[in-house]
């Protein structure tokens, strides 16, 4: 990819196959991303709650700050041909 990348957040657990869906798709974007594991932790929990508008499952994803959603989300964006210029900072 080309130019600055944008900053990808993942709420993630560690048992989650959606988790590890969505990390491989960034993965394979070369799309560095902070991870948040949630397990065991209601604070980071509840914030990722209060982020994502009350979602609780996981993963919930983050890109410059918006909110995303999950994997199958992400996987959408993907098909649509709108996840390249996202994560390259460019409005979708």
């Amino acid at each position: 990819m080309v130019g600055p990348m944008a900053r990808v957040e993942i709420y993630s657990s560690m048992w989650c196959p959606f988790c590890y869906r969505a990390k491989r798709l960034l993965k394979s974007k070369d799309a560095g991303f902070t991870e948040y594991n949630v397990d065991g932790d209601p604070a980071l929990r509840g914030e990722m709650m209060r982020r994502a508008g009350g979602r609780h499952t996981v993963p919930q994803i983050f890109i410059d700050g918006a909110h995303v959603g999950g994997s199958d989300e992400l996987a959408a964006l993907e098909r649509a041909g709108r996840l390249d210029p996202m994560l390259q900072g460019q409005a979708s």
